[in-house]
């Protein structure tokens, strides 16, 4: 069960970390140091609210095989 679990878990984690990454695409450095449209509110839609909700699912489901992981190798 362990194994399984720990399988799971490097999944989610590769799958989340493409997940930022694809939210993050063109912000560049730009609004690191002020520049750029970034601090104009705006709402998401369409593939962006998806890819949003699921980087949300993926990093509780996450979190839950790692509090699962740690419970069980106690």
């Amino acid at each position: 069960m362990q194994k399984i679990l720990d399988i799971v878990q490097i999944v989610l984690a590769a799958l989340l970390v493409t997940a930022i990454l694809l939210q993050s695409k063109g912000t560049g450095l730009g609004g690191v140091f002020g520049g750029g449209d970034a601090n104009i509110y705006r709402t998401k839609r369409g593939a962006e609210k998806v890819l949003f909700i699921g980087t949300i699912v993926i990093g509780v489901l996450f979190f839950a095989t790692a509090f699962a992981s740690v419970l069980l190798r106690r």
